[in-house]
């Protein structure tokens, strides 16, 4: 739980730098928040061995947001789903800091083995990440790209399969 004020502030700093003029309580009502709390409960469950709540917390999100983001999961300060429509995420997956989702992600495992994120990610709408792969810091990952194969730091990426596009991004 410790997570979720970091998560919070770091949507509200990503709708700032967009134009809108937020307070904290317009970004607690916006659509996302709510998967992305109930997936933070979910994790705090887990790791105090509380495993058939978590099932109930699963189940919520799945109801309420429509979105699958597996109990295990593991990500770091300031993961913000935009929107969690359409959004599954494999237990297996591990994130860094300042990870955002929009609707439509699939983060998932091939052959037992799961993505690892670094920091400063942004994933745009309907995009795959798939199998043992490491997406590196500050990348884009543009709306429906499919990337099956690692991503450097500093990058960003589009198409299917995913390709490099843009060297030199600063921070997402």
């Amino acid at each position: 739980m410790k997570y979720l004020k970091s998560d919070f502030k770091q949507k509200q700093q990503i709708l700032i730098s967009e134009g809108y003029n937020v307070s904290m309580l317009r970004v607690l009502v916006s659509d996302g928040t709510s998967a992305n709390a109930i997936y933070r409960l979910t994790s705090w469950l887990v790791s105090y061995k509380l495993s058939p709540l978590a099932l109930v917390t699963l189940w919520l999100n799945r109801v309420i947001n429509g979105c699958v983001i597996g109990a295990a999961a593991q990500f770091s300060y300031g993961l913000v789903i935009m929107h969690p429509v359409g959004v599954v995420i494999n237990s297996k997956v591990r994130g860094g800091r300042n990870i955002t989702i929009e609707s439509g992600v699939v983060i998932g495992d091939e052959k037992g083995k799961a993505p690892v994120l670094g920091d400063n990610i942004f994933i745009g709408a309907g995009a795959k990440i798939i199998g043992g792969i490491t997406v590196g810091n500050n990348v884009k990952i543009g709306a429906n790209a499919v990337v099956v194969k690692d991503v450097p730091d500093n990058v960003t990426v589009v198409g299917i399969p995913a390709k490099v596009i843009n060297k030199g991004v600063k921070e997402c």
